[in-house]
Protein backbone atom coordinates (compact mmCIF):
# COMPACT_ATOMS: atom_id res chain seq x y z
CA UNK A 1 0.00 0.00 0.00
CA UNK A 2 1.19 3.55 -0.73
CA UNK A 3 2.50 5.50 2.21
CA UNK A 4 0.66 8.68 3.12
CA UNK A 5 3.35 11.30 3.60
CA UNK A 6 3.55 15.08 3.49
CA UNK A 7 6.29 17.65 3.78
CA UNK A 8 5.25 18.17 7.38
CA UNK A 9 5.02 14.43 8.14
CA UNK A 10 7.81 12.64 6.20
CA UNK A 11 8.97 9.11 6.90
CA UNK A 12 12.56 8.21 7.68
CA UNK A 13 14.85 6.45 5.18
CA UNK A 14 14.73 3.20 7.10
CA UNK A 15 10.97 3.05 6.75
CA UNK A 16 11.15 3.51 2.99
CA UNK A 17 13.91 0.92 2.61
CA UNK A 18 12.10 -1.54 4.84
CA UNK A 19 8.95 -1.14 2.74
CA UNK A 20 10.93 -1.66 -0.49
CA UNK A 21 12.59 -4.72 1.03
CA UNK A 22 9.20 -6.11 1.97
CA UNK A 23 7.83 -5.59 -1.54
CA UNK A 24 10.82 -7.30 -3.14
CA UNK A 25 10.73 -10.12 -0.62
CA UNK A 26 7.22 -10.97 -1.76
CA UNK A 27 8.43 -11.70 -5.32
CA UNK A 28 9.56 -15.17 -4.34
CA UNK A 29 12.15 -17.31 -6.12
CA UNK A 30 12.52 -16.86 -9.87
CA UNK A 31 14.52 -18.27 -12.81
CA UNK A 32 16.55 -15.63 -14.66
CA UNK A 33 18.56 -15.97 -17.89
CA UNK A 34 21.47 -13.72 -18.83
CA UNK A 35 25.14 -13.47 -19.70
CA UNK A 36 27.83 -13.52 -17.04
CA UNK A 37 30.18 -10.54 -16.71
CA UNK A 38 32.54 -9.42 -13.93
CA UNK A 39 32.74 -12.89 -12.38
CA UNK A 40 34.69 -12.65 -9.13
CA UNK A 41 35.15 -15.04 -6.20
CA UNK A 42 36.18 -13.83 -2.76
CA UNK A 43 36.42 -16.39 -0.06
CA UNK A 44 33.39 -18.62 -0.07
CA UNK A 45 31.22 -16.17 -2.01
CA UNK A 46 31.00 -15.55 -5.72
CA UNK A 47 29.98 -12.18 -7.14
CA UNK A 48 28.97 -11.58 -10.74
CA UNK A 49 26.86 -9.36 -12.95
CA UNK A 50 24.09 -10.99 -14.98
CA UNK A 51 23.53 -8.91 -18.12
CA UNK A 52 20.48 -9.01 -20.34
CA UNK A 53 21.44 -10.42 -23.79
CA UNK A 54 19.54 -7.69 -25.65
CA UNK A 55 18.89 -4.61 -23.50
CA UNK A 56 21.57 -2.62 -21.74
CA UNK A 57 20.46 -3.82 -18.32
CA UNK A 58 22.13 -5.92 -15.63
CA UNK A 59 21.67 -7.15 -12.09
CA UNK A 60 24.12 -8.12 -9.39
CA UNK A 61 24.13 -11.83 -8.39
CA UNK A 62 25.69 -13.21 -5.22
CA UNK A 63 25.92 -16.82 -4.20
CA UNK A 64 27.96 -19.43 -2.37
CA UNK A 65 31.03 -20.74 -4.16
CA UNK A 66 29.60 -24.27 -4.02
CA UNK A 67 26.56 -23.25 -6.11
CA UNK A 68 28.82 -22.03 -8.93
CA UNK A 69 31.25 -24.93 -8.70
CA UNK A 70 28.32 -27.36 -9.00
CA UNK A 71 27.47 -25.77 -12.35
CA UNK A 72 30.85 -26.85 -13.77
CA UNK A 73 33.68 -25.06 -15.58
CA UNK A 74 31.29 -23.69 -18.24
CA UNK A 75 30.34 -20.86 -15.85
CA UNK A 76 32.82 -18.19 -16.95
CA UNK A 77 32.75 -14.62 -18.18
CA UNK A 78 30.63 -14.37 -21.33
CA UNK A 79 28.73 -17.61 -20.71
CA UNK A 80 24.94 -17.67 -20.85
CA UNK A 81 23.37 -19.17 -17.78
CA UNK A 82 20.03 -19.69 -16.11
CA UNK A 83 20.02 -18.75 -12.42
CA UNK A 84 17.51 -19.84 -9.84
CA UNK A 85 17.61 -16.96 -7.36
CA UNK A 86 15.80 -15.12 -4.65
CA UNK A 87 15.47 -11.33 -5.07
CA UNK A 88 17.17 -9.61 -2.16
CA UNK A 89 17.31 -5.99 -1.05
CA UNK A 90 20.07 -4.83 1.29
CA UNK A 91 18.32 -2.33 3.47
CA UNK A 92 21.52 -0.91 5.02
CA UNK A 93 22.96 0.01 1.59
CA UNK A 94 19.77 0.35 -0.42
CA UNK A 95 21.01 -2.05 -3.08
CA UNK A 96 19.22 -4.80 -5.01
CA UNK A 97 20.74 -8.16 -5.92
CA UNK A 98 19.85 -11.77 -6.57
CA UNK A 99 20.89 -14.51 -4.18
CA UNK A 100 21.81 -17.51 -6.33
CA UNK A 101 20.38 -20.86 -5.29
CA UNK A 102 21.24 -22.80 -8.46
CA UNK A 103 23.17 -21.98 -11.64
CA UNK A 104 22.77 -23.88 -14.93
CA UNK A 105 24.79 -23.14 -18.04
CA UNK A 106 22.77 -22.87 -21.23
CA UNK A 107 24.16 -25.66 -23.43
CA UNK A 108 24.64 -25.57 -27.17
CA UNK A 109 21.86 -28.06 -27.70
CA UNK A 110 19.38 -25.93 -25.79
CA UNK A 111 20.47 -22.80 -27.67
CA UNK A 112 19.99 -24.57 -30.98
CA UNK A 113 16.55 -25.76 -29.93
CA UNK A 114 15.57 -22.20 -28.98
CA UNK A 115 16.86 -20.86 -32.28
CA UNK A 116 14.92 -23.53 -34.17
CA UNK A 117 11.69 -22.61 -32.36
CA UNK A 118 12.29 -18.92 -33.06
CA UNK A 119 13.06 -19.74 -36.69
CA UNK A 120 9.73 -21.56 -37.06
CA UNK A 121 7.83 -18.65 -35.50
CA UNK A 122 9.46 -16.07 -37.77
CA UNK A 123 8.98 -18.28 -40.83
CA UNK A 124 5.27 -18.68 -40.06
CA UNK A 125 5.00 -14.87 -40.02
CA UNK A 126 6.48 -14.74 -43.51
CA UNK A 127 9.72 -12.90 -42.63
CA UNK A 128 11.80 -15.32 -44.72
CA UNK A 129 9.61 -15.37 -47.85
CA UNK A 130 11.61 -14.85 -51.08
CA UNK A 131 9.07 -12.35 -52.45
CA UNK A 132 9.84 -10.00 -49.55
CA UNK A 133 13.50 -9.71 -50.52
CA UNK A 134 14.42 -6.56 -52.42
CA UNK A 135 16.91 -6.47 -55.30
CA UNK A 136 20.21 -4.69 -54.82
CA UNK A 137 20.93 -1.57 -56.92
CA UNK A 138 23.42 -2.13 -59.75
CA UNK A 139 25.87 0.50 -58.51
CA UNK A 140 24.96 1.97 -55.09
CA UNK A 141 25.98 5.57 -54.58
CA UNK A 142 26.78 4.97 -50.90
CA UNK A 143 27.00 1.78 -48.84
CA UNK A 144 26.42 1.50 -45.11
CA UNK A 145 28.68 -0.95 -43.23
CA UNK A 146 28.02 -2.28 -39.73
CA UNK A 147 31.00 -4.17 -38.27
CA UNK A 148 33.44 -4.35 -35.41
CA UNK A 149 36.02 -1.61 -34.98
CA UNK A 150 39.29 -2.33 -36.86
CA UNK A 151 38.03 -5.82 -37.62
CA UNK A 152 39.08 -8.12 -40.44
CA UNK A 153 35.50 -8.01 -41.69
CA UNK A 154 35.68 -4.22 -42.10
CA UNK A 155 39.03 -4.47 -43.90
CA UNK A 156 37.79 -7.23 -46.22
CA UNK A 157 34.63 -5.37 -47.21
CA UNK A 158 36.31 -1.99 -47.77
CA UNK A 159 39.37 -3.29 -49.59
CA UNK A 160 37.52 -5.69 -51.87
CA UNK A 161 34.79 -3.18 -52.68
CA UNK A 162 37.30 -0.45 -53.56
CA UNK A 163 39.37 -2.90 -55.54
CA UNK A 164 36.28 -3.74 -57.62
CA UNK A 165 35.04 -0.13 -57.95
CA UNK A 166 37.48 2.52 -56.65
CA UNK A 167 34.90 5.31 -56.49
CA UNK A 168 32.55 3.49 -54.12
CA UNK A 169 31.62 5.45 -50.95
CA UNK A 170 31.05 3.96 -47.48
CA UNK A 171 29.57 5.05 -44.20
CA UNK A 172 30.96 2.78 -41.50
CA UNK A 173 29.24 2.24 -38.15
CA UNK A 174 31.48 0.37 -35.70
CA UNK A 175 29.61 -1.65 -33.09
CA UNK A 176 30.12 -4.56 -30.76
CA UNK A 177 29.60 -7.79 -32.71
CA UNK A 178 29.45 -10.17 -29.76
CA UNK A 179 28.50 -10.00 -26.15
CA UNK A 180 25.60 -8.37 -24.40
CA UNK A 181 25.97 -4.98 -26.09
CA UNK A 182 26.03 -6.32 -29.64
CA UNK A 183 22.30 -6.49 -30.37
CA UNK A 184 21.53 -2.99 -29.12
CA UNK A 185 24.47 -1.36 -30.88
CA UNK A 186 23.82 -3.15 -34.18
CA UNK A 187 20.14 -2.16 -34.07
CA UNK A 188 21.03 1.47 -33.39
CA UNK A 189 23.55 1.50 -36.24
CA UNK A 190 20.95 -0.08 -38.52
CA UNK A 191 18.43 2.60 -37.57
CA UNK A 192 20.91 5.41 -38.35
CA UNK A 193 21.93 3.97 -41.72
CA UNK A 194 18.36 3.18 -42.71
CA UNK A 195 17.37 6.79 -41.97
CA UNK A 196 20.15 8.17 -44.19
CA UNK A 197 18.65 8.82 -47.69
CA UNK A 198 22.10 8.52 -49.31
CA UNK A 199 22.55 4.92 -48.15
CA UNK A 200 21.33 2.47 -50.82
CA UNK A 201 22.67 -0.80 -49.34
CA UNK A 202 23.51 -1.85 -45.78
CA UNK A 203 26.10 -4.56 -45.10
CA UNK A 204 26.20 -6.24 -41.68
CA UNK A 205 29.53 -8.06 -41.46
CA UNK A 206 31.36 -10.12 -38.87
CA UNK A 207 34.15 -12.67 -39.07
CA UNK A 208 33.86 -16.27 -37.99
CA UNK A 209 33.55 -17.48 -34.45
CA UNK A 210 31.90 -19.95 -32.13
CA UNK A 211 28.16 -20.37 -32.22
CA UNK A 212 27.82 -18.51 -28.93
CA UNK A 213 29.68 -15.54 -30.41
CA UNK A 214 27.22 -15.36 -33.32
CA UNK A 215 24.08 -15.53 -31.15
CA UNK A 216 23.42 -11.76 -31.29
CA UNK A 217 22.78 -12.11 -35.04
CA UNK A 218 19.97 -14.59 -34.32
CA UNK A 219 18.26 -12.30 -31.83
CA UNK A 220 14.58 -11.83 -32.53
CA UNK A 221 14.64 -8.05 -32.07
CA UNK A 222 17.51 -7.64 -34.55
CA UNK A 223 15.87 -9.97 -37.09
CA UNK A 224 12.63 -7.98 -36.95
CA UNK A 225 14.52 -4.69 -37.26
CA UNK A 226 16.25 -5.92 -40.44
CA UNK A 227 12.91 -7.11 -41.80
CA UNK A 228 11.38 -3.67 -41.22
CA UNK A 229 14.29 -1.74 -42.77
CA UNK A 230 13.50 0.14 -46.00
CA UNK A 231 17.07 -0.24 -47.31
CA UNK A 232 18.23 -3.59 -48.76
CA UNK A 233 20.44 -5.47 -46.30
CA UNK A 234 23.32 -7.86 -47.02
CA UNK A 235 24.16 -10.31 -44.25
CA UNK A 236 27.82 -11.41 -44.09
CA UNK A 237 28.14 -13.18 -40.75
CA UNK A 238 30.87 -15.75 -40.15
CA UNK A 239 31.83 -18.30 -42.76
CA UNK A 240 29.96 -20.41 -45.29
CA UNK A 241 28.87 -22.99 -42.71
CA UNK A 242 27.53 -20.36 -40.27
CA UNK A 243 23.84 -19.58 -40.69
CA UNK A 244 22.38 -17.16 -38.12
CA UNK A 245 18.77 -16.09 -38.52
CA UNK A 246 19.96 -12.77 -39.91
CA UNK A 247 21.01 -14.61 -43.09
CA UNK A 248 17.42 -15.77 -43.63
CA UNK A 249 15.73 -12.40 -43.23
CA UNK A 250 18.35 -10.32 -45.08
CA UNK A 251 17.67 -9.44 -48.71
CA UNK A 252 20.97 -11.04 -49.77
CA UNK A 253 23.12 -13.54 -47.91
CA UNK A 254 26.90 -13.44 -48.41
CA UNK A 255 29.03 -16.36 -47.32
CA UNK A 256 31.87 -14.10 -46.12
CA UNK A 257 32.55 -10.34 -45.81
CA UNK A 258 34.61 -10.59 -49.01
CA UNK A 259 31.62 -12.11 -50.78
CA UNK A 260 29.46 -9.27 -49.45
CA UNK A 261 31.71 -6.74 -51.19
CA UNK A 262 31.38 -8.70 -54.44
CA UNK A 263 27.59 -8.75 -54.17
CA UNK A 264 27.26 -5.07 -53.24
CA UNK A 265 29.61 -3.58 -55.85
CA UNK A 266 30.17 -4.64 -59.49
CA UNK A 267 33.70 -5.25 -60.73
CA UNK A 268 34.75 -2.34 -62.93
CA UNK A 269 37.01 -4.61 -64.99
CA UNK A 270 34.21 -7.10 -65.56
CA UNK A 271 31.83 -4.28 -66.50
CA UNK A 272 34.34 -2.77 -68.94
CA UNK A 273 34.89 -6.20 -70.47
CA UNK A 274 31.13 -6.64 -70.73
CA UNK A 275 30.83 -3.24 -72.40
CA UNK A 276 33.54 -4.21 -74.89
CA UNK A 277 31.83 -7.51 -75.61
CA UNK A 278 28.46 -5.83 -76.11
CA UNK A 279 30.05 -3.16 -78.31
CA UNK A 280 31.78 -5.80 -80.44
CA UNK A 281 28.56 -7.76 -80.65
CA UNK A 282 26.69 -4.64 -81.71
CA UNK A 283 29.29 -3.93 -84.38
CA UNK A 284 29.04 -7.48 -85.68
CA UNK A 285 25.26 -7.33 -85.78
CA UNK A 286 25.32 -3.96 -87.54
CA UNK A 287 27.99 -5.05 -90.03
CA UNK A 288 26.13 -8.29 -90.73
CA UNK A 289 22.88 -6.42 -91.29
CA UNK A 290 24.54 -3.94 -93.65
CA UNK A 291 26.24 -6.77 -95.56
CA UNK A 292 22.91 -8.59 -95.99
CA UNK A 293 21.21 -5.43 -97.22
CA UNK A 294 24.10 -4.66 -99.61
CA UNK A 295 23.95 -8.21 -100.99
CA UNK A 296 20.19 -7.88 -101.48
CA UNK A 297 20.69 -4.54 -103.25
CA UNK A 298 23.27 -6.05 -105.58
CA UNK A 299 20.90 -8.89 -106.41
CA UNK A 300 18.09 -6.44 -107.10
CA UNK A 301 20.30 -4.29 -109.31
CA UNK A 302 21.40 -7.35 -111.29
CA UNK A 303 17.83 -8.26 -112.24
CA UNK A 304 16.90 -7.52 -115.92
CA UNK A 305 14.18 -5.08 -114.92
CA UNK A 306 16.76 -2.78 -113.31
CA UNK A 307 19.84 -3.74 -115.33
CA UNK A 308 18.16 -2.73 -118.71
CA UNK A 309 14.85 -0.98 -118.00
CA UNK A 310 14.29 -0.01 -121.68
CA UNK A 311 14.50 -3.63 -122.75
CA UNK A 312 11.82 -4.54 -120.30
CA UNK A 313 9.60 -1.75 -121.63
CA UNK A 314 10.19 -2.97 -125.20
CA UNK A 315 9.34 -6.49 -124.16
CA UNK A 316 6.15 -5.34 -122.51
CA UNK A 317 5.34 -3.22 -125.63
CA UNK A 318 5.82 -6.26 -127.84
CA UNK A 319 3.46 -8.20 -125.64
CA UNK A 320 0.88 -5.41 -125.83
CA UNK A 321 1.12 -5.30 -129.66
CA UNK A 322 0.86 -9.07 -129.90
CA UNK A 323 -2.19 -9.06 -127.66
CA UNK A 324 -3.73 -6.22 -129.72
CA UNK A 325 -3.22 -8.10 -133.02
CA UNK A 326 -4.59 -11.25 -131.46
CA UNK A 327 -7.63 -9.35 -130.25
CA UNK A 328 -8.17 -7.85 -133.69
CA UNK A 329 -7.97 -11.25 -135.34
CA UNK A 330 -10.34 -12.72 -132.82
CA UNK A 331 -12.85 -9.88 -133.32
CA UNK A 332 -12.60 -10.04 -137.14
CA UNK A 333 -13.08 -13.80 -137.11
CA UNK A 334 -16.04 -13.48 -134.80
CA UNK A 335 -17.59 -10.80 -137.09
CA UNK A 336 -17.06 -12.96 -140.19
CA UNK A 337 -18.74 -15.93 -138.55
CA UNK A 338 -21.60 -13.74 -137.40
CA UNK A 339 -22.01 -12.27 -140.94
CA UNK A 340 -22.14 -15.71 -142.49
CA UNK A 341 -24.69 -16.86 -139.97
CA UNK A 342 -26.77 -13.73 -140.62
CA UNK A 343 -26.70 -14.33 -144.42
CA UNK A 344 -27.76 -17.94 -144.00
CA UNK A 345 -30.52 -16.94 -141.63
CA UNK A 346 -31.74 -14.24 -144.03
CA UNK A 347 -31.79 -16.66 -146.96
CA UNK A 348 -33.82 -19.13 -144.96
CA UNK A 349 -36.14 -16.39 -143.83
CA UNK A 350 -36.68 -15.16 -147.41
CA UNK A 351 -37.31 -18.67 -148.64
CA UNK A 352 -39.92 -19.25 -146.00
CA UNK A 353 -41.49 -15.77 -146.23
CA UNK A 354 -45.14 -15.48 -147.58
CA UNK A 355 -43.98 -12.57 -149.75
CA UNK A 356 -41.82 -14.94 -151.76
CA UNK A 357 -44.84 -17.13 -152.35
CA UNK A 358 -46.83 -14.13 -153.52
CA UNK A 359 -44.02 -13.22 -155.92
CA UNK A 360 -44.55 -16.55 -157.61
CA UNK A 361 -48.19 -15.57 -158.50
CA UNK A 362 -50.15 -16.69 -155.47
CA UNK A 363 -52.69 -14.52 -153.63
CA UNK A 364 -54.18 -14.47 -150.15
CA UNK A 365 -57.93 -13.90 -149.76
CA UNK A 366 -59.04 -12.32 -146.49
CA UNK A 367 -62.33 -11.21 -145.08
CA UNK A 368 -62.76 -7.70 -143.84
CA UNK A 369 -61.70 -8.85 -140.39
CA UNK A 370 -58.39 -10.08 -141.95
CA UNK A 371 -59.38 -13.73 -141.50
CA UNK A 372 -57.87 -15.87 -144.27
CA UNK A 373 -60.38 -17.65 -146.57
CA UNK A 374 -59.33 -21.25 -146.95
CA UNK A 375 -62.49 -22.81 -148.46
CA UNK A 376 -64.74 -21.25 -151.12
CA UNK A 377 -67.75 -22.77 -149.45
CA UNK A 378 -67.12 -20.49 -146.54
CA UNK A 379 -67.67 -17.37 -148.69
CA UNK A 380 -71.18 -15.96 -149.24
CA UNK A 381 -72.33 -14.29 -152.39
CA UNK A 382 -71.78 -10.57 -152.36
CA UNK A 383 -69.33 -10.77 -149.35
CA UNK A 384 -66.64 -8.17 -149.42
CA UNK A 385 -63.19 -9.69 -149.57
CA UNK A 386 -59.61 -8.47 -149.82
CA UNK A 387 -57.08 -10.11 -152.09
CA UNK A 388 -53.49 -9.65 -151.18
CA UNK A 389 -51.07 -9.86 -154.11
CA UNK A 390 -47.35 -9.36 -154.50
CA UNK A 391 -47.88 -5.82 -155.68
CA UNK A 392 -50.63 -4.80 -153.19
CA UNK A 393 -54.22 -5.41 -152.11
CA UNK A 394 -57.53 -5.49 -154.00
CA UNK A 395 -61.08 -5.21 -152.72
CA UNK A 396 -63.47 -7.70 -154.47
CA UNK A 397 -66.99 -8.96 -154.09
CA UNK A 398 -67.72 -12.69 -154.11
CA UNK A 399 -70.21 -13.88 -156.73
CA UNK A 400 -71.10 -17.53 -157.06
CA UNK A 401 -68.68 -20.25 -156.37
CA UNK A 402 -67.35 -22.65 -158.99
CA UNK A 403 -66.53 -26.24 -158.76
CA UNK A 404 -62.82 -26.93 -158.41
Amino acid sequence: MAMETTAEAPVPVRTVLQAVGGWIGRLGRIWVEGQITDLNARGGTVYMTLRDPVANMSVRVVGPRGVFEAAGPAVTDGARVVVHAKPDFWINRGTFSLSAIEVRPVGVGELLARLERLKQVLASEGLFRPERKRPLPFLPGKIGLICGRDSDAEHDVLQNARRRWPAVAFRVENTAVQGSYAVGEVMEALRKLDADPEIEVIVIARGGGAMEDLLPFSDEALVRAVSAARTPVISAIGHEQDSPLLDLVADVRASTPTDAAKKAVPDVREQLQLVRQLRDRGRRCLAGGLEREWHWLRNVRSRPALADPVREIERQSEQVLALRDRARRCVASALDRAGDELSHTRARLVALSPAATLDRGYAIVQREDDAVVRDPADVKDGERLHVRLSGGRLAVTASGGEEP
